[in-house]
Formats: structure tokens, C-alpha cells, sequence
């Protein structure tokens, strides 16, 4: 499994790092795909409680947030959001009326999925499309991994207390606490290895980054470990071979994005 997890990363690594780069549509494209996918597998979940989630309208709507987030201004996003829960709505009666049973939950689950991976992904365009977005990118999503590298082997060797025993058990407090440790440390040698390659951004600022994001992102990661316990599904999907489904993969890079883009725009 590790064999497969790292020739996966050596595949997808080179085209990740040129969409960053070159940033624009071919940037926005690639987050939409992912979160696309994302949002059809976390359908898919709900399948496993016999509910019928639009799985249609999951893939358009945050695909449709993460592109306007590119293009429109907050009124006319506002306008979408509205536009979206009345399709949502619409189509969960007209599903009901054909025999749906759980139509109610089925509306709310799929507004839910919209919302937090539309809504909140779509972030990771905000974040590229700050002055210097590139770099500031390239330290919030390298910092999720390296934070959770050094929470599992430290948790691994030295763990002793459980972080979330229901959740995710074999995650400890010691495991947490030094991936943020590293995660700080991480952003702050991003961005001073940045600066000296000609980018404008603070190591102090990345830091900055890197502390949140290590600290609040892993959240991430446990809020779809919820979801899928509920589910009993070990993974969100079976896209990515070991590494699981697409939203097994982005699950914590998805508040990275957030918590990048605010860390910049009010910290830096």
C-alpha cells in the first residue's frame, strides 16, 4: 500500500504544482474537478443510510460556486446560493412525489454537501487569487501534509492519549500537538525558501499559516470521519486506489484554504 500511496503522489504531484503556477482557469478547473468528485462521492455516502441525496445537483452546484467564486461579485454569489436552494428544494419534491421517503433529509443533505464543499473550497481560488496566492498556497496545502506526517509517526512511537477515541482512534494528543509544532515550523520554511526565490511573503506570515492551519485543519479530517462511521464506509470512495476517494484526500485541505486566505488577508 505504501508502494501504490507513493507512485500516486509522484503521478498527480507534477500536474498539482503546475496548476498552482500557472493559476487562472487551469487552476480553478482543477480545484472544481476535485471538489466535483468529492461532492459525488459524499452523494454516495448517504447511499449507505438508503438516502437519495441529488448527487446531480451536489456535482453542479459546487463545481458552479467554486467557478463563480472566479468570476462573479458577493451579490451576484449571493444570487447563486439562493438559485441553488431553490433547485435543491425543487427537485427534492418533485423526488418525493415519485416515492421518495426521506425527501426532507435528502434536501438538507444535499444543500449541506453544496455549502461545505462548494462554499468552502471554492476558498482555495480566494487564497490563489491574493497577491503573492501562489506562494501563499503552496504553504497552506504542503503544510496539511506535513503536519499529519509528523502527527502519525510521532503519535505512532510516542502517543499515549487518544485525541478522538469514537472518531479516529489511533490519533493522539501527542501526535496533534507535534504536527503543529511542525506545521508552524513548516510554514515558516516555506515562506523564507519562497522569499529567497524571488516571492514576496513573510516567513512570520508563514508561520502564521502554518499554526492554523495545522492547528484547525485536521478538523477536517475528522468531521468526514464522522460521516463516514455514521455510514460504515471506510473510505469516501476508491478513486485514488490507496489513498482512498478524492474527498479522503481533500478533506482537511479544504480548511486550509479558509484559513489560509484569512491568515493573509487579516494577519499578514
Amino acid at each position: 500500500m505504501l508502494r501504490q500511496r507513493v507512485i500516486i503522489s509522484i503521478l498527480v504531484l507534477p500536474l498539482v504544482l503546475g496548476m498552482i503556477a500557472l493559476g487562472g482557469w487551469l487552476y480553478v478547473a482543477g480545484v472544481a474537478l476535485a471538489l466535483a468528485l468529492a461532492a459525488a462521492e459524499f452523494g454516495q455516502l448517504f447511499r449507505h443510510a438508503d438516502l437519495r441525496p441529488s448527487i446531480p445537483l451536489l456535482v453542479a452546484g459546487v463545481s458552479g460556486l467554486v467557478i463563480a467564486r472566479f468570476q462573479l461579485d458577493a451579490e451576484h454569489m449571493a444570487l447563486l446560493l439562493a438559485a441553488i436552494a431553490l433547485l435543491s428544494m425543487i427537485w427534492h419534491l418533485v423526488d418525493y412525489e415519485r416515492g421518495a421517503m426521506r425527501s426532507g433529509t435528502d434536501f438538507t443533505v444535499t444543500l449541506a454537501g453544496i455549502f461545505y464543499l462548494g462554499w468552502i473550497g471554492a476558498y482555495l481560488v480566494e487564497l490563489r487569487l491574493l497577491p503573492e496566492g501562489q506562494w501563499w498556497v503552496l504553504i497552506a496545502l504542503p503544510v496539511v501534509w506535513i503536519a499529519d506526517t509528523a502527527a502519525y509517526f510521532v503519535g505512532k512511537r510516542y502517543g499515549r492519549r487518544p485525541l478522538s477515541p469514537r472518531l479516529s482512534p489511533n490519533k493522539t494528543w501527542e501526535g496533534y500537538l507535534s504536527g503543529v509544532l511542525t506545521g508552524t515550523l513548516a510554514g515558516y520554511g516555506l515562506a523564507a525558501l519562497f522569499a529567497s526565490l524571488g516571492g514576496n511573503v513573510d516567513p512570520v506570515g508563514g508561520a502564521i499559516v502554518g499554526f492554523l492551519v495545522s492547528t484547525i485543519a485536521p478538523l477536517g479530517d475528522l468531521g468526514i470521519s464522522m460521516i463516514k462511521r455514521e455510514m460504515n464506509a471506510k473510505d469516501t470512495g476508491t478513486l485514488l486506489s490507496a489513498h482512498g476517494g478524492a474527498l479522503d484526500r481533500i478533506d482537511s485541505w479544504l480548511w486550509a484554504g479558509v484559513l489560509g486566505f484569512y491568515a493573509v488577508v487579516w494577519a499578514v
